[in-house]
């Protein structure tokens, strides 16, 4: 734990919605304390946590919050990198499937991390600018933390935790196509295991008999592709914290696979790269309301550098891999998915 720098947190904003944020007074790097004051929360997949709290909150803003003046975004030209190309990822499906075969998993979901070097002066705020005109999303987010080390555009589809007080609901995707019609029976059943996961995570926080399936295999339109969308709900016990409620439940279910333990084992095995904020939690938790929004942190893009220096501009994808898959299939999925965000910042899609 430790208190943001005056200088810095000049500069440190967020917003999610109508809820932005300035002025970051304290940053810690555990779930302790978030039950006071407003905090941007950005959980890696591999458990690190970033908490933000910051003095200054509008929670029904109409003017954007963002650092003045912004820098156009210049469409990144070159090629991006990824951490497993096709034929690598086409092998990890294969992987994945014998291991379902000998009954180590149910589902695992691989996924690559791409990437693409980004000038110093190029500023994620033109690029979430972008986004919210070309892929607007419900979960969408900005985070220009240079205390804490974030700077994350977030166009995320899918809700990781939403609390209202004792209120404790999260809605998985799982089953991804271009329309509902091509949908196939593996996302169907994908997105049933994954609910089932989801509900026994909850269960573990949550009162018993509470823990109830709200709605299962929804289909939902967003730019470019449909998902599937179920939710599953609960009441919180009482004295439950955040650190508890993260015990339980991360990472997500639909970004780790089942049994999760088994999962994120084979994950560590097969994905040479880190996912950081890519399946993990990006989103807010208001202490001082009860209530809080969490996204799964795909559809975003992130800012960092690498071990000489270089800054890059981070994208991941992926897709959940059953028995049922086809392994080129699975790829094409990953394609989908960022082919819609990378194209609108290498300038190839039209906002």
């Amino acid at each position: 734990m430790g208190a943001a720098g005056s200088d810095a947190a000049g500069s440190d904003y967020v917003r999610f919605g109508s809820v932005a944020a300035t002025k970051a007074v304290e940053v810690r790097h555990d779930l302790e304390g978030l039950d006071a004051g407003f905090w941007s929360v950005v959980a890696d997949f591999e458990g690190s946590v970033t908490a933000v709290r910051f003095a200054h909150v509008d929670r029904k803003a109409v003017e954007r919050v963002r650092r003045a003046p912004s820098v156009p975004w210049r469409p990144l030209r070159g090629e991006w990198s990824t951490s497993l190309d096709r034929a690598a990822y086409v092998a990890g499906v294969h992987e994945v499937r014998r291991k379902i075969a000998e009954g180590t998993v149910y589902q695992v979901n691989l996924c690559r991390v791409m990437s693409h070097e980004l000038a110093e002066d190029a500023d994620l705020e033109g690029l979430a600018e972008l986004l919210e005109r070309g892929n607007p999303a419900p979960h969408a987010g900005r985070l220009h933390v240079p205390s804490a080390g974030l700077d994350v555009v977030c166009a995320s589809p899918e809700a990781f935790l939403l609390r209202d007080g004792d209120r404790l609901e999260s809605r998985p995707i799982k089953g991804t196509a271009t329309s509902v019609e091509t949908m196939l029976p593996k996302d169907y059943a994908e997105n049933v295991m994954i609910v089932d996961l989801v509900r026994n995570d909850l269960s573990h926080v949550c009162r018993p008999g509470t823990v109830q399936v709200d709605h299962l295999c929804r289909p939902e339109v967003h730019p470019g592709m449909v998902h599937l969308v179920s939710a599953v709900s609960g009441t919180l016990r009482a004295e439950v914290g955040w650190a508890e409620i993260f015990a339980a439940t991360f990472p997500p279910g639909s970004v780790s696979g089942t049994p999760k333990v088994s999962a994120l084992q084979t994950i560590h095995d097969l994905e040479p790269a880190r996912r950081g904020p890519y399946c993990g939690a990006v989103g807010w938790v208001d202490g001082d309301r009860g209530t809080a929004e969490l996204a799964v942190g795909i559809r975003s893009f992130w800012a960092d550098r690498d071990g000489g220096g270089r800054r890059w501009l981070r994208f991941g994808t992926g897709a959940g891999i059953t028995w049922g898959s086809d392994a080129e299939g699975e790829w094409e999925e990953t394609q989908v998915k960022a082919a819609r965000l990378v194209g609108l910042a290498s300038g190839k899609v039209e906002a």
